[in-house]
């Protein structure tokens, strides 16, 4: 027993002899931040596309009118007009007409075409329901096409002997705000079936704005 005990000390002292201290590895150097470059120095750039950039316009400095602005539809134009305009019953079978205030000279002039036919609008085969959407309707917005329009209503031959359109369009147009004047139309542009009109001039053609 004292043998092998002697035996692990002689091992124990020659193990101790024979370490070395270690060396300690040097810790490597960073290595520098790439040339971003230097890297990519092979690489074509590509041709840059021309780009739009949008103006926006300007705000016009005149107010518009909320119509102008927000469009009504057609029906709901119809049925604002038709409340304007009613269903009124004739009377009788006016010839001419011409608004309180007007000059005196406004008939004469519009017989003899002073103001040249902005557009026209022609009701043949209409009922009397039908007549009067298309013609509050083509009031309104042929107001800022002239102040001359041309109505053809018919002369009522298809209507057993009553001109029911020829007395109901005249009445309507007497009752209407924005009609001035009305006559009758000379022969060769329709005669006793229709009719001459001077409306108001639209916003932007009073004011030159729009």
């Amino acid at each position: 027993m004292k043998a092998f005990k002697d035996t692990l000390k002689e091992i124990r002292r020659q193990a101790r002899r024979s370490d070395v201290p270690a060396v300690r590895t040097p810790t490597p150097a960073p290595l520098p931040e790439p040339d971003f470059k230097q890297l990519f120095s092979d690489v074509i750039p590509l041709k840059s596309q021309p780009r739009h950039i949008p103006q926006h316009k300007k705000p016009s400095p005149h107010p518009r009118r909320r119509h102008a602005q927000h469009g009504l539809s057609a029906h709901t134009e119809m049925e604002v007009l038709r409340h304007m305009s009613g269903l009124f019953e004739p009377q009788d079978n006016l010839a001419q007409f011409s608004r309180p205030g007007m000059p005196g000279q406004t008939l004469r002039r519009l017989r003899n075409g002073h103001w040249p036919v902005a557009c026209q609008l022609d009701l043949h085969g209409m009922d009397r329901y039908q007549a009067q959407d298309a013609l509050a309707l083509f009031l309104h917005r042929a107001r800022h096409r002239g102040p001359c329009l041309r109505i053809i209503h018919g002369k009522g031959f298809g209507s057993n002997g009553q001109p029911v359109l020829k007395k109901l369009v005249r009445s309507w147009l007497r009752h209407h705000p924005e009609v001035l004047a009305f006559c009758q139309a000379s022969e060769t542009m329709g005669g006793e079936g229709a009719l001459l009109v001077l409306i108001r001039r639209g916003h932007h053609e009073e004011n030159g704005s729009e």
